[in-house]
């Protein structure tokens, strides 16, 4: 029999163990319900919309993206259409929501032979641009994410692109395949960025790009990646999808989807690209992007044996949702708007209806019903690159606060019994504004012809003490950064390039509110990739950079415009040049004698980061030295709490007493090493990653701690 000490110590290591058997599981739950935030935004979709600002620009005005055919190769399109539908060959769809540009290709900007370009797919070529696009709308230069553990999550459905070349064998060089395979649609991204995290092509059919979303969240959360592409594209090459599914009735004869209304005839079939970066919340506070969204939560399931292969299925609708709400940790009244599926159609329509109202319509208050939407009512279905328009819609309106219509609701489909539960069809937009106490959601569904469910659910991102510090600062609030000129720097491939881009940064910042110059020349400077030809514009005012900018683009001269000598750019136009060769970035930290009372006072004044980097680095002297730092630094009697006037005293306010005592090496070499360390760090935060520390005197210490040899 074990004596009462030994039972005692079991139970003790019994206990310790427990404890620490719980920590772990509470870190594990922790990780696997980590929220994901949206930190970027890219897209191609009809209605020649390419970026965020102008998907928000058709879904604000009610726009209808739907068009004729397009003219392209592998398109006969005076035999196309026929009314009739038991014409074989032909489709009785009049037409859809097309990429029109989608052929459109800078081969040489991504590395790609123009051989190797022709037999690209379309599909491939719109990954490439957005992906690059979407990392730099999150200030970041591609060339940053070489080697790094970034994964590449696409949705896709195929090729017809294969099919419309591979009947000529004379055609087959090497290329065709990769430029046809969905396994390369992903591959290609890491390989021609530098990926290292896991890179797969996710085919469920119509719910591809949130499957894919599904599993880039999962990935960011079991540590596989830091960063994560997610998204998806279809463009078609051949009019194939139109005619098969003409054959099952499926289409809409005027190319339009028409979601949950008594007019629904059909789906619309469209083409498009998404492409969102994702990122754990956690890192990208700690990294300081701008989160646009939140994802909380996310499930998956099949619909099994049910009325047929391709027949939705209600009652796993209903349990894909209330997986999602349950990862989340959510009730359905925590969800006020659900983005469906919805294409249009006899069939699914009202059986997804029923299941929204199962899940989220029952027992809601008057004064909170489910908002229901779809984006396919404004550009068709995009297929494979359907899930991430509807995620980037909602947050999009998260953004805007505001929920858009739905196109044709205004008659609401009657095979729906809208009174089993409060749900609102979107026939008008509907203010979505911030309330405190409360976080805005809204789910979103995509639903696969295979069978496999897909829900999300978005919500805001949550208020940053640091956003709002940025926010106050960048518009000029205590000592007006605005104030001061910005160097605007735009750079291309090419003469043609750079006008280009010099062009549409002119009408984003024109067509900008509260634009804040500073943030545009911060992301110019550190969050673009660099190319030989260049041209920037000095401006203090966002209506100079406009002009300059302009100007620019035309190949005119203007104030404060100027032109990097390898550019060829002259006052009458600008023409290719040649690229410069970048070498590392060294950093020199002066010695004693640089130092003068009110250094960094002024940056300190309009830069709370830098400010709280003084602060903290000045008080590791505390109760060393005779007086506090701060005080002889800037000249004061006390620096807690003293308001920053943002300017600089070369004398300083306590007069030749404090100067004196700045010029001791007793106050001297604080001071420096406080500074220099400080201004250090701002430069880092900026991008700047020297290769080469050099330093003299104090400064030699400097350099030692910057580079992690000393400690505090």
């Amino acid at each position: 029999m074990p004596t009462e000490n030994e039972l005692k110590s079991y139970l003790e290591r019994a206990s310790k163990a427990l404890d620490l058997t719980t920590a772990k599981l509470e870190r594990e739950q922790a990780r696997n319900d980590a929220p994901i935030a949206v930190v970027s935004m890219a897209c191609r979709y009809p209605g020649g919309v390419d970026s965020p600002e102008g998907l928000w620009d058709l879904l604000a005005a009610g726009g209808d993206a739907v068009s004729g055919f397009p003219d392209r190769p592998g398109w006969d399109v005076a035999g196309l259409f026929d009314p009739d539908p038991d014409v074989v060959g032909a489709t009785y769809a009049r037409g859809g929501g097309f990429v029109h540009d989608a052929g459109l290709f800078d081969a040489g900007f991504f590395g790609v032979s123009p051989r190797e370009a022709e037999r690209l797919d379309p599909q491939q070529r719109l990954l490439l641009e957005t992906s690059w696009e979407v990392i730099e709308r999150a200030g970041l230069p591609p060339s940053s994410l070489d080697r790094s553990l970034t994964g590449v999550y696409v949705g896709s459905q195929g090729s017809d692109y294969l099919n419309r070349h591979s009947a000529h064998l004379e055609l087959l060089d090497g290329h065709l395949g990769t430029g046809s395979m969905s396994s390369t649609a992903s591959g290609r991204l890491a390989y021609t960025l530098g990926l290292q995290g896991p890179a797969m092509t996710v085919d469920t059919a119509c719910s591809s790009s949130l499957v894919a979303l599904h599993l880039a969240m999962q990935g960011l959360r079991r540590g596989e990646c830091d960063l994560a592409l997610a998204g998806g594209a279809t463009i078609m090459s051949t009019p194939t999808a139109l005619v098969e599914f003409s054959r099952q009735r499926g289409l809409a004869p005027d190319g339009r989807c028409k979601p949950f209304s008594d007019a629904a005839d059909g789906a619309g079939w469209s083409e498009g690209c998404g492409m969102l970066l994702l990122e754990r919340l956690s890192d990208a506070r700690a990294n300081e992007r701008d989160v646009l969204a939140v994802l909380r939560s996310s499930a998956l399931n099949q619909d099994g044996r049910s009325q047929g292969l391709t027949a939705p299925n209600g009652p796993a609708q209903e349990r894909v949702i209330r997986s999602a709400l349950d990862a989340g940790g959510l009730g359905p009244e925590d969800v006020d708007a659900v983005e469906a599926h919805g294409t249009g159609t006899a069939l699914g329509d009202p059986m997804e209806a029923h299941a929204l109202l199962s899940t989220y319509g029952k027992d809601r208050s008057d004064q909170n019903p489910l908002y229901l939407g779809s984006v396919k009512s404004n550009i068709g279905h995009p297929q494979a690159a359907a899930g991430v328009a509807g995620v980037m819609k909602m947050v999009l309106a998260l953004r805007h606060e505001e929920l858009p219509r739905s196109l044709h609701a205004e008659n609401p489909s009657g095979q729906i019994d809208w009174s089993a539960g409060n749900m609102r069809l979107l026939d008008e937009a509907v203010s979505w504004p911030v309330e405190s106490g409360r976080v805005r959601r809204a789910g979103v569904s995509s639903f696969g012809i295979s069978g496999t469910n897909a829900h999300v659910i978005v919500e805001e991102a949550p208020s940053s003490a640091e956003a709002e510090e940025a926010q106050r600062v960048g518009n000029g609030a205590e000592g007006s950064l605005l104030d001061v000129a910005v160097p605007l720097v735009v750079s291309g491939g090419s003469g043609a390039a750079l006008r280009a881009n010099a062009g549409r940064l002119a009408e984003f910042l024109a067509r900008g509110v509260g634009v804040s110059l500073v943030d545009v020349g911060l992301s110019l400077g550190v969050g673009r990739g660099v190319f030989g030809c260049r041209g920037s514009v000095v401006a203090s005012s966002v209506e100079q950079a406009v002009g300059g900018l302009r100007a620019l683009a035309g190949g005119e001269s203007g104030v404060g415009v100027s032109v990097s000598s390898g550019s060829g750019v002259s006052a009458g136009g600008v023409s290719s040049g040649s690229g410069v060769s970048w070498g590392s970035v060294g950093v020199l930290f002066a010695g004693q004698g640089s130092q003068r009372v009110g250094m960094a006072r002024g940056l300190a004044g309009v830069d709370g980061v830098f400010r709280a980097d003084v602060e903290e680095l000045a008080s590791a002297f505390e109760g060393l030295l005779s007086r506090s730092l701060l005080s002889v630094m800037w000249g004061e009697e006390s620096s807690g709490g003293e308001e920053f006037s943002g300017g600089e005293d070369s004398s300083g306010a306590g007069g030749s007493e404090v100067g004196g005592l700045l010029a001791g090496t007793e106050f001297a070499q604080p001071a420096l090493f406080v500074v220099e360390v400080a201004l250090f760090r701002r430069l880092w935060r900026l991008g700047v990653a020297p290769g080469v520390l050099l330093g003299h005197s104090v400064g030699e210490l400097v350099a030692v701690y910057v580079a992690g040899g000393l400690s505090l």
